[in-house]
């Protein structure tokens, strides 16, 4: 027998439909850590179902912080539907402040351009000679550091401005879960007083 106390505590612990967390518990003999583990790994493999959705609907929205900073940001899902709920419209508003505050570049790795990627490992070459650290070990190095300035850099790779136990792709990837759609950032600027 499942406790009912255990679903509410489950499903507000994830966003989970009532009926896969009644399979959770059941899975894991009402274990709510192990339930919520399940459901993860279940949400894990639909959302990669997910990816090969098409995301068309969504909304843009802005955000101007003390009238020095502004953004605007492209949310995408597949359905209008999607884009009109609260959790959605309130990661518009999330991604936009969390812009604003840390200043990504790029939405995603894949959308740094070579040239930038090629001038970056130039400068950590440089780097590493006036260390000393034996060229057989630069390649290594660099895609440490290539990964660091991806984390800085990119959008869904930073750490989530309001909780640093998270990044942004798992504030999506949480949206995902609770919507069934497929949820993406389809680009955005951000302008700041004085700047070109």
């Amino acid at each position: 027998m499942i406790d009912t106390s255990l679903i509410t505590q489950l499903r507000s612990a994830t966003g989970a439909g009532i009926v896969d967390c009644k399979e959770a518990l059941t899975e894991s003999a009402n274990n709510l850590e192990k339930a919520i583990e399940i459901l993860r790994k279940k949400g894990q493999s639909s959302m990669a179902k997910r990816m090969g959705r098409v995301a068309r609907e969504g909304v843009v929205t802005s955000y101007i912080h003390g009238a020095k900073i502004g953004v605007l940001l492209e949310l995408l899902c597949e359905t209008d539907f999607v884009a009109r709920t609260e959790d959605f419209q309130n990661l518009a508003k999330d991604l936009s402040m969390h812009i604003a505050a840390s200043a990504p570049v790029y939405v995603k790795a894949e959308d740094i351009p070579t040239t930038v990627i090629e001038k970056e490992k130039e400068i950590y070459r440089e780097q590493l000679k006036a260390e000393g650290k034996p060229e057989n070990m630069f390649e290594k190095i660099m895609e440490g550091k290539l990964k660091r300035f991806a984390e800085e850099q990119c959008l869904i790779e930073q750490v989530y401005y309001r909780d640093e136990t998270k990044k942004v792709k798992d504030v999506i990837a949480e949206v995902i879960a609770k919507t069934g759609e497929k949820i993406e950032v389809g680009r955005f600027v951000r302008f700041v007083l004085g700047s070109t």
